[in-house]
């Protein structure tokens, strides 16, 4: 289903539209169309931004590491431990 929308602009901004429409050989409605979904396409999400703002404070920060078959043997240890209590 479409929707309607209406904006209000004023004269001068208008015949830039209509002027930019015209060198792209296309109506000022299809031309806005293509600039909202270009500008939709381009904004990122709020979601995405909370994510990467996330990795970004943790990549601030210093863990600890090892050897990566020591750890996982650790873990193990730790499950088996566990299981015998």
């Amino acid at each position: 289903m479409s929707k309607r929308l209406q904006v209000l602009i004023d004269d001068p901004e208008w015949r830039e539209i209509q002027k930019t429409a015209r060198a792209h050989r296309m109506t000022v409605a299809e031309w806005v169309r293509q600039a909202l979904r270009a500008a939709r396409r381009e904004a990122p999400s709020a979601d995405a931004d909370r994510r990467i703002a996330a990795i970004r404070a943790a990549a601030r920060h210093g863990y600890p590491t090892g050897d990566i078959d020591r750890m996982n043997e650790e873990i193990e240890r730790g499950y088996l431990d566990s299981s015998r209590r």
